[in-house]
């Protein structure tokens, strides 16, 4: 095989005969789960389900009060510390629980609550799948296509799916807390595309982070990469059909 120079990244390798064959046909989907399937309750809804849960619903009807505490959430945010913390925060359920719980506690709202703001975070209902998730997922399972996700999460969100009864639709769940692993380490797509039986050629990988879910590209997927915004409607999931092959 001839190396080029500036040789790209990659752990997986096909034989010459795969390079000189044409690309095979799309036959397996992964999604990325937060901010590409599924997206969190919005903000407001979340900490008055905090605060019912703590006995503090009555400081949110403060004139201000949501405002002050979305801006004390982002400037906590920014702390080193909590930087910090963020890093591999999905590589277990606790490192996870460590971060969320050193954050929310420089927001005065939180702090002291951080247990129930935790079980508010990580309720069956708390995440909910994108309008157009679910007619996209049953269109490329009508197409033959099998399914899977890959994602950095620190608890199981097939009790999300299971909430939302799209459990059925999906063939493997790779997550990050479960594998000890973080995207865009190449063993997690490499493994989806083993628990699908599919060539790593012939998959897709669809997520919103150039980085993370881009990383897919060095283990042979192709990769679709959707605008990072916060959407309230379709996810624009649709263009994924366009991608992909009937079998």
């Amino acid at each position: 095989m001839i190396q080029t120079l500036f040789e790209t990244p990659s752990a997986y390798r096909p034989t010459d005969a795969e390079m000189a064959a044409p690309v095979p046909p799309v036959e397996a989907v992964l999604f990325d789960f937060s901010n590409t399937i599924f997206q969190m309750i919005d903000l407001e809804t979340w900490l008055r389900r905090v605060g019912a849960a703590s006995g503090r619903l009555a400081r949110l009807d403060r004139p201000g009060a949501l405002a002050e505490i979305s801006q004390q959430l982002r400037t906590a945010f920014q702390l080193p510390s909590v930087v910090a913390l963020q890093q591999g925060r999905d590589l277990s359920s606790e490192q996870h629980r460590r971060a969320m719980q050193g954050w929310w506690e420089q927001v005065d709202f939180l702090r002291g609550v951080e247990e129930a703001a935790y079980r508010e975070l990580t309720a069956p209902d708390a995440w909910i799948p994108y309008p157009d998730t679910e007619a996209v997922l049953r269109a490329l399972r009508d197409r033959g296509l099998r399914i899977g996700i890959v994602s950095d999460f620190a608890w199981d969100l097939r009790t999300h799916l299971a909430h939302h009864g799209l459990e059925s639709l999906f063939d493997t769940c790779v997550i990050s807390y479960e594998q000890g692993r973080e995207k865009p380490d190449p063993q997690l797509f490499l493994k989806a595309c083993a628990d699908l039986g599919t060539d790593p050629r012939a998959t897709l990988m669809v997520g919103d982070n150039p980085v993370r879910d881009g990383g897919a590209t060095a283990c042979g997927l192709r990769t679709y990469i959707l605008p990072a915004e916060h959407r309230t409607g379709d996810r624009g999931l649709a263009d994924t059909l366009r991608l992909v092959a009937s079998r």
